[in-house]
Formats: C-alpha cells, sequence, structure tokens
C-alpha cells in the first residue's frame, strides 16, 4: 500500500526541493470543494499547553475526513472551525452554513462574527471573538515548509509552512502573551468518492533552539500502512529534514473505548512513542504520555496534547506540551488486539534501537 502511494503521491520528491514560488491557498473553487487550513501552536505555557485552529471547508464523503454530525443543509455547504486549548472547552466546535453564514476568499476567510483569517504571504492575521476562548494574532509564514501530500494530475495538495506567532490569547478571561513558532496549513483537494483511509495521527513538538518535530501516520482500512513520517525543522537555519523510511509509531496503553457522536466506536492513546533510526545509526526516538484532554471535532476525530521525552541522536529534552491529533476508524478487530497478538506483533516489528554517539 506504501508503494502504491508513493507512486500517485509526488510529496516526496518535493520535500527534496526548494519551496515552489507560489503555493496555492483559495476557498472552495472550480474542481477543488474540500479546503482545510489550520494554525497549530505547541509548547505553550500552561494551563493552555497548546491552541489549534483548524477549519474544514466542504464536508468529505470519506468517513476519516468527515464529521457527519456536524452537517448543515448539504455537505459542501457545511465549515466546521475548531479551535481549542488543553483545558475544558464547550464551545472549541461550530458548524457554519457557507452560504449562509461564511464570507471567504483569497485573502479573507470569515466564519460567522467568531473566526476571521485575513492577508497573504508572508503575513497573515488570524482572529477569533468568543467569551471563552478568543485570541488575536499576526501570524509570519517563513520559506521552511513541509508537503505531507502533493496528488499527481492535481487531484489534492497539503502542505505546512514554520510561522511565527505573535499575539494575545484569551481563555475564560485570563490573557497570555505570546511569540513562538507554529505550524500554518494548508489542504484542497478534489471531492473523493472512495479513499481507503482508516487511520490518522499527526503531531507537533516545539524543540528547543528554535527546532520543531513533526510525526504523522496514516494507515487503511486492513491496517496497512499508507504513511509514515517525520519532519525536523529547523527556524533558524530554514532547514526542513523529512524521514520517512524505518519511522515506527506505537501506542502502548489506551483510554477506554469510547463512541464519538458520529457513532464510531474508537480508543484514543494514553501512552504511545515514536522511533527512527538511519542506517548510520542516528536516530530520532519519542516516548509521549497523553494529558487526556482529548476533544472532538477533528473531523471524525479528537486534538490533545501530551508529556514527552525526546532523544534525538545524544540530545535529550522533555516538555509538557506536545500537540496530537488523533482519529482512528478501523475495525474495531484493529483497534482491540488481545495479549497475545500484541507479544506476536512486538516480536515480529522490534526496532534495534541505539543512536549514534
Amino acid at each position: 500500500m506504501q508503494l502504491l502511494h508513493d507512486l500517485l503521491d509526488q510529496s516526496k520528491q518535493l520535500n527534496q526541493a526548494p519551496l515552489q514560488v507560489r503555493l496555492p491557498y483559495h476557498a472552495q473553487q472550480g474542481r477543488y470543494q474540500i479546503i482545510h487550513q489550520a494554525l497549530i501552536i505547541a509548547n505553550l505555557p500552561a494551563p493552555l499547553h497548546y491552541l489549534n485552529f483548524r477549519s474544514m471547508i466542504g464536508q468529505s464523503k470519506i468517513a476519516l475526513l468527515r464529521n457527519q454530525n456536524s452537517l448543515r443543509s448539504r455537505a459542501l455547504d457545511t465549515a466546521t472551525v475548531l479551535s481549542s486549548v488543553s483545558p475544558h472547552m464547550q464551545g472549541h466546535l461550530n458548524s457554519y452554513s457557507i452560504e449562509q453564514n461564511c464570507s471567504l476568499g483569497q485573502k479573507h476567510f470569515q466564519f460567522a462574527d467568531r473566526e476571521i483569517i485575513s492577508g497573504d504571504f508572508p503575513r497573515f492575521q488570524m482572529q477569533r471573538k468568543d467569551r471563552e476562548l478568543s485570541f488575536d494574532l499576526t501570524i509570519t509564514t517563513s520559506t521552511v515548509i513541509s508537503y505531507f501530500t502533493k496528488l499527481r494530475l492535481g487531484l489534492a495538495d497539503h502542505w505546512s509552512l514554520l510561522c511565527q506567532c505573535e499575539g494575545e490569547i484569551t481563555y475564560q478571561g485570563q490573557k497570555i502573551v505570546i511569540q513562538q513558532i507554529g505550524c500554518f496549513e494548508y489542504a484542497r483537494s478534489i471531492n473523493f468518492a472512495y479513499l481507503p483511509l482508516a487511520f490518522f495521527t499527526y503531531q507537533v513538538i516545539n524543540l528547543q533552539n528554535n527546532r520543531q518535530l513533526l510525526l504523522t501516520q496514516i494507515r487503511d482500512r486492513f491496517n496497512r500502512i499508507v504513511q509514515s513520517r517525520l519532519y525536523l525543522r529547523d527556524a533558524t537555519a530554514g532547514t526542513s529534514q523529512m524521514f520517512d523510511k524505518n519511522v515506527h509509531f506505537k501506542v502502548h496503553r489506551l483510554y477506554p473505548k469510547i463512541k464519538t457522536p458520529n457513532g464510531q466506536s474508537m480508543y484514543l492513546p494514553r501512552e504511545f512513542e515514536w522511533r527512527y533510526e538511519a542506517k548510520d545509526g542516528s536516530c530520532i526516538a519519542v516516548q509521549a504520555q497523553s494529558r487526556g484532554d482529548f476533544k472532538f471535532g477533528l473531523a471524525a476525530g479528537y486534538v490533545g496534547s501530551f508529556k514527552y521525552q525526546i532523544k534525538i541522536n545524544q540530545d535529550e529534552e522533555t516538555g509538557e506540551s506536545g500537540y496530537i491529533e488523533y482519529s482512528d476508524c478501523r475495525a474495531l478487530l484493529w483497534q482491540e488486539q488481545d495479549k497475545a497478538e500484541k507479544m506476536r506483533s512486538e516480536l515480529m516489528n522490534q526496532v534495534p534501537f541505539a543512536c549514534k554517539k
């Protein structure tokens, strides 16, 4: 499955090339009826821990990418916006009719009177006005880019720019001034009738020395890996490295089974790890423990935060505020493995691990 995906997806080659002169960035137009944009800021001070803004303009036919519970009159007339921080929230997810509640253009995206994105590369303004969570942020994008997807024939694009974020976040009357790096992201696609995608996780960690680590894995409905990657980005050096060989993600402990508002049975991760090792012995290892602050609304899944211990070669860091997105629409037989099967799987997929000195 991973080989077939690599034949259709050109993002691997693009990750080895400089930033394109002009990136696609627009609302629904022509054949592109599914539009997604996001801002993610990890490693914020407590109690926030993270801030995310994720808008989905048009609802996909793919279950993993669709929030059925939020549909308005029509799927393609539905926009959802998820804005959250770690503490408990009630109004983190909002659903709008695009025709009746939104004003969307190339340089201006407005969702009712609550959320607004305006501007153009490299400077954007992002605002949210709400009694529970508000923010007013200036986003300055860099040329450090990571391509997640670039399907042939222009069927879909998904990219992330390292950015600098400055401004104010107000949660329940408490104002916090921030100035740090984040991820500014955009995706567009045709409205696919079917894709066999069933599992997705995406995680962001802001590291010391103005660096950032992105971690992502996608699986199909038969539990086969479609994509498993790490991206190590350096704002000071202006570089981005992608690793897609020997990238392993494993969940060690789960929370009890839940049922999402869409009726999907799902287990959320309590403890998990990432491991990557190159032939020369260089490595990246992440051990993570969820904070248990998961919030529904990322299409069919959840967002939250985690504590972590990370080792990049011989450099070690710990942190309280990694960011995670997690959606699992696989059949329960893949989510629920008995202990014997888990032991066999671990024996078959052990990863020898010793970081380069």
